[in-house]
């Protein structure tokens, strides 16, 4: 049986449901405990439009609560599912997750109206739609990040990050994060899988989702222009260029589509069949967009506008999340400068290869290959070299069998694949820190994928200092209860060495660790040769590595690292085995530089 293609894809899944389980847990333990400071969830008037579709609300207790806690932007949503666009600021809030409240309030909740009544019904179903999308967006995310990072291990720990990420109360509440997320990233995933049409849809209804949805078209345009670029200067063909150029230029447009449709459907209601003296101002624009004049009329945004003293407070909550993507983008640049301002046309042949986005599973822009096809040479290429296969002996003494060296893929963080992540977060953050409201910077830019790789990337990037890499997430979380010492333990980079100190030579020795969840393989070391990994601990403080060793008639199971015991390996940077003919022997040297033996353990010998 092959090795799976993605191997950690239940275990995201269940974090992800772990991780909402909490969430709602703590929204009904606080709101059991404290008044919401917003009182709006106990408006609610009749329907403007139709009077008929107002449902009061029910006396039962369930009911009560559900409906007392859809405060905020909630208010907007849940009434524009119960009454539709009554006001003009409420086309600021878009039509999917509206959309949703309703289906599932006319069908699968419909006999809960008479229990709880129907407002709470709307609410309960906001609820579910919310939490249900965040599951699948963290298996897409999971998924993309496995394509473009080519690490499971890398992608896995993004995708934990992903799951208990600041913004992640918005994931569970009755706001638009989650099925933003879910399209968004599920259309970037099926991009990158080669399956065009199906990318081309559901970024369409990220658009529908949230109106930053329309800007994940920039993806396709850059994979157009680099498709262009090889067909006009390598392939020499004009015909070919012109097709691949009126290709991706329809698919932008598609995604585009949705919301053009919506901002029509508000001038029809808002501004047809009116006078001149009763129109509003918008409506006599030269390009009457909607949702700019809401935004600016209602909220004040606009460039700089939020630049204010009074302000101050507001750009220290946004702190966190902006030093974090400026961090990683910065991070990015200095250590691919060509790569970034050639716009990704300077990489090498091996770059273009390991990057989907920058190339497509055909030359013909009218193909669309299946995203889950077995026989799709796009997945394939995406998935291919993901994990080696472990190499197996079949009886004898595996200490006998040597281990070849493997090869490696141009992968991870700093990879070409990233490149239009990174350009698209900084659009992103550039547009969140100049022109909108810079508090809601941490939700706007809680569905940006680079954020997580890069924090993935710190956790075990050789050669940096672990106290950097703390204080920085320390930074990135401190606005919401992370200080420099829980991230320096939440950072540290562990280190697990296995050393072949025997003196003679005649013989392998062979080690074979595993944790839980992680198998790391098969190894035969030579004389005076090591073997070693780094990783960080578990939220839960469990982190347990266990090894079995042999050398010709020797052998011995050992816990290799487990963090449970304060004598190996509680605050031990890292953990140094010294196996010899007279056993193995751990040494640690703290963060304090001092050394000491943890263990001092003897063989076990086969007696033949």
């Amino acid at each position: 049986m092959g090795t799976l293609p993605f191997p950690h894809q239940t275990l995201v899944l269940k974090y992800a449901a772990i991780s909402r389980l909490l969430l709602l847990t703590l929204i009904v333990l606080w709101r059991t405990i404290l008044n919401p400071y917003d009182t709006s969830a106990s408006l609610n008037p009749d329907c403007l439009i139709n009077s008929r579709l107002h449902h009061r609300s029910s006396n039962n207790s369930i009911g009560s609560k559900i409906e007392n806690s859809v405060v905020w932007d909630s208010v907007y949503f849940v009434r524009i599912a119960q009454c539709g666009y009554e006001y003009e600021q409420t086309y600021a809030f878009l039509p999917l997750l509206p959309a949703c409240i309703s289906l599932l309030s006319r069908t699968v909740f419909t006999p809960l109206v008479a229990v709880i009544g129907y407002r709470a019904v709307l609410g309960l179903c906001g609820y579910v739609v919310s939490n249900i999308a965040f599951l699948f967006s963290a298996v897409y995310f999971y998924r993309l990040s496995v394509m473009i990072l080519k690490d499971p291990e890398a992608a896995f720990r993004a995708s934990i990050l992903f799951c208990f990420n600041p913004a992640s109360i918005f994931y569970s509440s009755i706001y638009s994060e989650s099925l933003y997320a879910l399209f968004s990233v599920g259309g970037v995933y099926y991009l990158m899988s080669g399956a065009k049409n199906i990318a081309v849809l559901w970024l369409a209804l990220s658009g529908c989702a949230r109106s930053n949805g329309v800007l994940n078209a920039g993806y396709f345009c850059f994979q157009t222009m680099h498709r262009a670029y090889d067909a006009l200067f390598l392939k020499k063909s004009g015909y070919l260029t012109i097709l691949i150029l009126v290709d991706g230029a329809l698919r932008s447009i598609c995604i585009f589509i949705p919301f053009i449709a919506f901002q029509a459907y508000g001038y029809r209601n808002i501004c047809l069949g009116r006078s001149p003296d009763e129109m509003r101002p918008w409506c006599k624009a030269r390009v009457p967009l909607l949702y700019n004049f809401i935004q600016s009329h209602y909220w004040k945004v606009g460039f700089l506008r939020y630049f204010q003293v009074k302000q101050l407070p507001n750009f220290l909550v946004a702190s966190p999340i902006m030093s974090l993507a400026l961090c990683s983008i910065i991070h990015y640049v200095k250590s691919q400068p060509e790569l970034f301002f050639s716009l990704g046309f300077q990489t090498s042949k091996e770059g273009k290869d390991f990057a989907p986005v920058l190339s497509s599973s055909g030359t013909d822009p009218k193909s669309d290959s299946g995203c889950f096809s077995d026989t799709s040479s796009s997945k394939m290429q995406g998935n291919e070299n993901l994990r080696q296969r472990k190499p197996t002996y079949k009886g004898g003494n595996p200490a006998e069998v040597p281990l070849e060296n493997g090869s490696f893929v141009n992968s991870g963080y700093l990879s070409t694949s990233v490149l239009p992540f990174i350009l698209h977060l900084g659009f992103m953050a550039a547009t969140a820190f100049f022109v909108m409201h810079v508090q809601v910077s941490t939700r706007f830019l809680s569905a940006s994928p680079p954020l997580y790789w890069f924090a993935s990337y710190l956790m075990i990037s050789p050669g940096a200092e672990g106290e950097a890499r703390a204080s920085l997430l320390a930074c990135g979380c401190g606005g919401h209860g992370v200080d420099v010492t829980t991230a320096k333990w939440l950072l540290a980079e562990n280190t697990v060495v296995i050393k072949n100190d025997f003196r003679s030579n005649a013989k392998y020795l062979y080690v074979h660790c595993h944790s839980a969840d992680d198998d790391l393989g098969e190894h035969w070391l030579k004389k005076g040769q090591k073997y070693s990994w780094s990783f960080g601990v578990n939220l839960w403080g469990t982190t347990l590595f266990d090894c079995y060793a042999q050398w010709g008639n020797k052998k011995r199971s050992f816990k290799a690292y487990d963090y449970s015991n304060y004598y190996c390996c509680l605050n031990k940077g890292s953990v140094v085995w010294s196996l010899n003919e007279d056993g193995l022997v751990a040494v640690s040297k703290e963060v304090t530089m001092k050394t000491e033996v943890l263990a001092s353990l003897k063989w076990d010998i086969i007696r033949e």
